[in-house]
């Protein structure tokens, strides 16, 4: 707009336009909406019909669909999962110490201490009918839903900034900030399930699981601090003991330190002194608390590997574009659009939290894990994007959604009925050659709940597609619905396929038709998930390989054939062992040794 006298006039105009007595033509209308849009501070322009409800039983019907599908009907698998499991079967049981916890006599890969008690109090406190890695199960699938619920009221509380408010009409018609909120709080929940690298790792019990959930806990800890006070304070200190006691100590710290220089440089606290006096103090105190508890349970670690940088960018730039796959895109243009509130709460606190997970991911040798831990924060920038959005990039979305998923989910039915009918037969072919021995077998509940998803994506394409008006949450809602769907459909119809390859019962059952006295094994060079395949499916009392023997039988990693006989006294086993091999990888054998007579 031109500078000089022309503008005041202007906004004489727009102020009489409001006033009662005035006549509000159309010309002083539009002249005072363009001198709203050209003196705002926000991008949003949000009316109230654009933040319609998205109803709560669908919603919790959704997040219940996505969260029990994984958790149910299966072994513990290869690798982290059952080695994870492991360990917290070995404490239930009294053979580790909790402080220390160790799986035949090998700590941890990963340093944490709570999740595995998480896992051990369940098996503790599971009814005798249920297995343990049910029981463990259960307990991990109540983390992701604290994590579905904690990222909602995060987001919640981010978009009830007064900076993050749409921009208010010159006669009325915004959104009311408790539905804007709940809007945007919905979106970011959508984002958060439509990533594609959360649908596996959400579903292990491993402790990266148990760092998502502290994460989550402790962003909506500093999301909701000047709002509610002490509900905020006690899920933030809960949110950071939890990460130091998960193995995530320094990222504990990082999300800390950001959450304590957002509060000192939000101008919306700094403007009631004893607000952010108050949220530095929680701050303060949970960072202390997080040292107390690092220090006194020695639990610093750093993995830092820089080297590694050069070499593998290119395949973790691949990871970061699926892995956060739609929230990546929308979170760029959140930090574009709303470029002039970086400093505001409910833009640099989810962007801190994202920028740890990238560094992380970037520095650490486990990055897919790290990355999981930015994905709360990825959706909360995420749902910033979408009153920013234009119709036709919420176009473009939800078609390449349609066209991705739909497709996934008809190949994921063509290949079940292959299977189940051996027609198509190149698909049943594929199956055969990939899974030797897998017996196809039909469950009716599976097929119905499989089926069930699929009508329910058909009627939100229906709906999607469908002449009605456009709510904030819109572009989301396919996205999610077939991450969702596709999860659904993999975790039913593929079901017995995917726990027949990716579980360590068929190797177990292997080893022990080939021992007359199952009982006590000696092992060299097994993987801590194979240990803990052994210890449950066959309750073989394992323990690590020595020159002093004791058991009859010895189980040798075939990569570790060449370095036995330097490591054991090989004369004491026959020297043409038995070779068992997991069916669906020929590169996992295992050589049975046998005490030689005598010895």
């Amino acid at each position: 707009m031109p500078t000089g006298a022309r503008p005041e006039p202007n906004r004489s105009a727009c102020r009489a336009a409001q006033e009662p007595h005035r006549r509000r033509t159309p010309a002083r209308r539009a002249l005072c909406a363009k001198l709203v849009r050209l003196n705002q501070t926000t991008p949003a322009i949000v009316s109230q019909d654009a933040v319609r409800r998205l109803p709560r039983v669908a919603l919790l019907l959704f997040c219940i669909a996505y969260v029990v599908p994984g958790f149910v009907g299966r072994d513990p698998w290869k690798n982290a999962d059952i080695a994870g499991f492991g360990y917290m079967l070995e404490l239930a049981r009294g053979a580790a110490s909790w402080f220390a916890p160790t799986l035949a006599g090998q700590p941890p890969e990963f340093d944490a201490l709570l999740p595995y008690w998480i896992g051990a109090w369940a098996i503790r406190a599971a009814p005798a009918w249920m297995p343990p890695d049910f029981a463990v199960r259960a307990a991990f699938a109540s983390l992701l839903a604290l994590t579905l619920a904690a990222t909602w009221y995060a987001a919640y509380w981010l978009a009830r900034s007064p900076q993050a408010q749409p921009v208010p009409f010159a006669f009325g018609g915004e959104a009311r900030p408790r539905d804007y909120a709940r809007a945007i709080a919905d979106g970011a929940l959508l984002a958060f399930i439509a990533s594609l690298g959360l649908a596996q790792l959400s579903h292990e019990t491993t402790p990266a699981l148990a760092q998502l959930a502290f994460t989550a806990l402790t962003f909506l800890g500093m999301a909701a601090l000047p709002w509610r006070t002490l509900p905020a304070a006690l899920s933030l200190l809960a949110g950071m003991a939890g990460l130091a006691l998960s193995g995530a100590t320094s990222m504990g710290v990082l999300f800390g330190l950001g959450g304590l220089a957002t509060a000192t440089l939000d101008r919306e606290a700094n403007e009631g002194r004893t607000r952010a006096g108050i949220q530095i103090a929680v701050m303060v105190a949970a960072l202390a608390l997080v040292a107390v508890l690092a220090t006194s349970l020695d639990l610093w670690r750093w993995r830092i590997e820089v080297a590694r940088l050069p070499g593998e960018a290119r395949s973790l730039v691949r990871l970061l574009a699926w892995f956060t796959w739609p929230a990546w895109p929308l979170a760029l243009w959140t930090l574009w659009r709303w470029r002039r509130q970086l400093v505001s709460r409910h833009v640099a606190l989810p962007f801190w939290f994202a920028l740890v997970g990238l560094t992380t991911t970037f520095l650490t040798p486990s990055g897919e894990r790290s990355l999981l831990l930015a994905l709360p924060a990825f959706a909360a920038l995420a749902a910033f994007a979408l009153p920013t959005l234009r119709r036709t990039v919420a176009a473009a979305i939800d078609w390449f959604t349609l066209l991705f998923f739909s497709g996934s989910a008809v190949v994921i039915w063509v290949v079940w009925l292959a299977m189940q009918t051996g027609v198509p037969a190149k698909p049943a072919a594929n199956v055969a050659r990939l899974a030797p021995g897998f017996v196809p077998t039909f469950s009716v509940a599976a097929f119905a709940a499989a089926l069930a998803g699929t009508l329910a994506w058909a009627w939100l394409v229906r709906w999607r597609t469908g002449r009605h008006r456009l709510v904030i949450w819109k572009s989301l809602v396919l996205p999610a619905g077939g991450a969702a769907l596709c999860w659904l459909l993999l975790m039913t119809l593929w079901l017995p396929v995917l726990d027949y390859a990716r579980s360590y019962r068929t190797l177990v059952s292997g080893v022990l038709q080939h021992m007359d006295r199952p009982g006590c094994v000696e092992v060299l060079g097994l993987t801590r998930a194979q240990i803990a395949g052994l210890r449950y499916h066959g309750g073989l009392d394992v323990r690590l390989a020595s020159r002093r023997s004791s058991c009859p039988y010895l189980l040798v990693a075939v990569q570790a054939a060449a370095v036995a006989p330097l490591a054991l006294d090989m004369h004491q086993w026959q020297q043409r062992p038995i070779r068992v091999r997991r069916p669906v990888d020929r590169t996992e054998e295992l050589l049975l040794y046998r005490r030689a007579p005598g010895r």
